[in-house]
């Protein structure tokens, strides 16, 4: 769901995963009526462990309603 911080907050979880991620990488794009907000983000990651950590983290959010 959108939020004022959700943004703010995506970002800063994948940079806590992927620290040289470039401000390029992050896109958003807000649904119809503004409720939710789609958050692009295009990395490499380095193992698949970083990939389930960066996942469980963004989940936890409660603002997050899926992730893929």
């Amino acid at each position: 769901r959108n939020s004022d911080t959700l943004e703010q907050d995506v970002v800063t979880i994948v940079r806590n995963h992927a620290p040289d991620l470039p401000d390029d990488a992050v896109r958003t794009r807000a649904s119809g009526k503004g409720n939710y907000l789609a958050i692009t983000v295009t990395l490499t990651a380095t193992s698949r462990q970083q990939l389930d950590n960066l996942y469980r983290e963004l989940n936890a959010l409660e603002a997050v309603v899926m992730t893929l």
